[in-house]
Protein backbone atom coordinates (compact mmCIF):
# COMPACT_ATOMS: atom_id res chain seq x y z
CA UNK A 1 0.00 0.00 0.00
CA UNK A 2 1.03 3.65 -1.03
CA UNK A 3 1.71 6.18 1.88
CA UNK A 4 0.03 9.32 1.74
CA UNK A 5 2.78 11.28 1.14
CA UNK A 6 4.23 8.21 -1.37
CA UNK A 7 1.30 9.42 -3.27
CA UNK A 8 1.76 13.13 -2.85
CA UNK A 9 5.42 12.40 -4.25
CA UNK A 10 3.74 10.54 -7.45
CA UNK A 11 1.10 13.33 -8.31
CA UNK A 12 3.74 15.79 -7.86
CA UNK A 13 5.89 13.48 -10.51
CA UNK A 14 8.99 12.96 -7.83
CA UNK A 15 10.78 10.04 -8.02
CA UNK A 16 13.07 9.94 -4.77
CA UNK A 17 16.57 8.53 -5.77
CA UNK A 18 18.73 6.29 -3.76
CA UNK A 19 20.56 8.81 -0.75
CA UNK A 20 23.62 9.68 -1.98
CA UNK A 21 26.76 9.24 -0.32
CA UNK A 22 28.33 11.58 2.11
CA UNK A 23 31.33 13.56 0.20
CA UNK A 24 33.33 13.86 3.18
CA UNK A 25 33.69 12.61 6.98
CA UNK A 26 29.84 12.85 8.29
CA UNK A 27 26.68 11.02 8.13
CA UNK A 28 23.60 11.72 6.20
CA UNK A 29 21.35 12.25 8.65
CA UNK A 30 21.20 11.82 12.85
CA UNK A 31 18.35 10.26 14.63
CA UNK A 32 17.93 12.11 18.32
CA UNK A 33 14.74 11.07 20.10
CA UNK A 34 12.05 12.32 17.65
CA UNK A 35 14.05 14.62 16.12
CA UNK A 36 15.98 13.70 12.64
CA UNK A 37 18.35 15.82 11.30
CA UNK A 38 19.59 15.59 7.94
CA UNK A 39 23.31 16.28 6.75
CA UNK A 40 23.46 19.52 3.69
CA UNK A 41 22.25 18.02 0.18
CA UNK A 42 23.46 19.19 -3.33
CA UNK A 43 21.42 18.95 -6.19
CA UNK A 44 22.49 16.28 -7.32
CA UNK A 45 20.73 14.06 -10.41
CA UNK A 46 21.89 10.22 -10.93
CA UNK A 47 25.14 11.31 -8.56
CA UNK A 48 26.03 14.35 -10.62
CA UNK A 49 25.36 18.07 -9.09
CA UNK A 50 23.24 19.42 -11.98
CA UNK A 51 23.03 22.94 -10.79
CA UNK A 52 26.43 24.75 -10.63
CA UNK A 53 28.06 28.30 -10.25
CA UNK A 54 27.04 31.45 -8.59
CA UNK A 55 23.76 33.30 -8.51
CA UNK A 56 24.03 36.58 -9.31
CA UNK A 57 26.69 35.99 -11.78
CA UNK A 58 25.69 33.17 -14.11
CA UNK A 59 22.73 31.36 -12.61
CA UNK A 60 19.34 32.84 -12.76
CA UNK A 61 17.04 33.07 -9.70
CA UNK A 62 14.83 30.59 -11.27
CA UNK A 63 17.95 28.43 -11.93
CA UNK A 64 18.59 28.79 -8.20
CA UNK A 65 14.72 27.88 -7.09
CA UNK A 66 14.89 24.37 -8.99
CA UNK A 67 18.38 23.88 -7.87
CA UNK A 68 17.08 24.21 -4.14
CA UNK A 69 13.62 21.93 -5.14
CA UNK A 70 16.55 19.51 -6.15
CA UNK A 71 18.26 19.69 -2.77
CA UNK A 72 14.86 19.08 -0.48
CA UNK A 73 14.08 15.72 -2.79
CA UNK A 74 17.78 14.51 -1.79
CA UNK A 75 17.09 15.37 1.71
CA UNK A 76 13.77 13.77 1.37
CA UNK A 77 15.59 10.29 0.32
CA UNK A 78 17.79 10.13 3.30
CA UNK A 79 14.94 11.31 5.77
CA UNK A 80 12.69 8.07 4.00
CA UNK A 81 15.99 6.39 5.02
CA UNK A 82 16.03 7.48 8.79
CA UNK A 83 11.75 6.76 8.72
CA UNK A 84 12.74 3.00 8.16
CA UNK A 85 11.53 3.71 4.21
CA UNK A 86 7.94 5.41 5.43
CA UNK A 87 7.38 9.00 5.25
CA UNK A 88 4.11 9.04 7.04
CA UNK A 89 6.36 8.92 10.09
CA UNK A 90 7.26 12.73 9.22
CA UNK A 91 4.98 14.64 11.29
CA UNK A 92 6.27 18.43 10.76
CA UNK A 93 9.17 20.19 9.12
CA UNK A 94 10.96 21.59 11.82
CA UNK A 95 13.62 23.57 10.52
CA UNK A 96 15.54 24.14 6.82
CA UNK A 97 19.12 25.60 6.05
CA UNK A 98 19.97 26.84 2.88
CA UNK A 99 23.67 27.89 1.40
CA UNK A 100 23.03 29.83 -1.71
CA UNK A 101 26.54 29.94 -3.96
CA UNK A 102 26.58 33.71 -4.98
CA UNK A 103 28.11 36.90 -6.05
CA UNK A 104 28.84 39.81 -4.20
CA UNK A 105 25.92 42.00 -4.32
CA UNK A 106 23.47 39.18 -4.40
CA UNK A 107 20.54 39.48 -2.68
CA UNK A 108 17.44 37.32 -3.29
CA UNK A 109 18.47 34.45 -1.27
CA UNK A 110 15.20 34.01 0.49
CA UNK A 111 13.54 33.72 -3.52
CA UNK A 112 16.00 31.14 -4.37
CA UNK A 113 15.31 28.85 -1.05
CA UNK A 114 11.92 29.19 -1.86
CA UNK A 115 12.05 26.56 -4.20
CA UNK A 116 12.96 23.91 -1.36
CA UNK A 117 9.99 25.56 1.13
CA UNK A 118 7.34 25.66 -1.41
CA UNK A 119 7.46 21.83 -2.10
CA UNK A 120 7.89 21.16 1.75
CA UNK A 121 4.91 22.77 1.91
CA UNK A 122 3.52 21.25 -1.35
CA UNK A 123 4.30 17.85 -0.06
CA UNK A 124 3.72 17.76 4.22
CA UNK A 125 0.69 20.74 3.77
CA UNK A 126 0.71 23.04 6.98
CA UNK A 127 3.59 20.22 8.56
CA UNK A 128 5.99 21.21 5.99
CA UNK A 129 5.99 24.69 7.45
CA UNK A 130 9.17 25.63 8.85
CA UNK A 131 11.61 28.16 10.53
CA UNK A 132 13.95 28.49 7.82
CA UNK A 133 17.28 30.82 8.02
CA UNK A 134 19.43 30.98 4.34
CA UNK A 135 22.65 32.53 3.76
CA UNK A 136 24.52 33.33 0.76
CA UNK A 137 28.32 31.99 0.97
CA UNK A 138 31.39 32.18 -2.02
CA UNK A 139 31.39 28.84 -2.66
CA UNK A 140 30.24 24.98 -2.22
CA UNK A 141 31.13 21.77 -2.67
CA UNK A 142 31.89 20.19 -6.47
CA UNK A 143 30.84 24.02 -7.32
CA UNK A 144 27.12 23.69 -6.36
CA UNK A 145 24.69 26.58 -6.52
CA UNK A 146 22.70 25.77 -3.42
CA UNK A 147 22.83 23.26 -0.48
CA UNK A 148 19.79 22.50 1.69
CA UNK A 149 19.77 20.79 5.08
CA UNK A 150 16.64 19.97 7.40
CA UNK A 151 15.47 18.82 10.72
CA UNK A 152 12.04 16.70 11.03
CA UNK A 153 10.03 15.74 13.65
CA UNK A 154 8.96 12.10 13.42
CA UNK A 155 6.40 9.17 14.63
CA UNK A 156 8.37 6.65 16.48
Amino acid sequence: MTGRIEAKLADLAITLPSPMAPMANYVPFVRVGDLVVVSGQVPAVDGTIAFTGKLGADVAVEQGQAAARQCFVNVLAHLKAACGGDLDRVRRVVRLGGFVACAPGFTQHAAVMNGASDLAVSIFGDAGRHARSTIGVPSLPGDAAVEVEGMFEISA
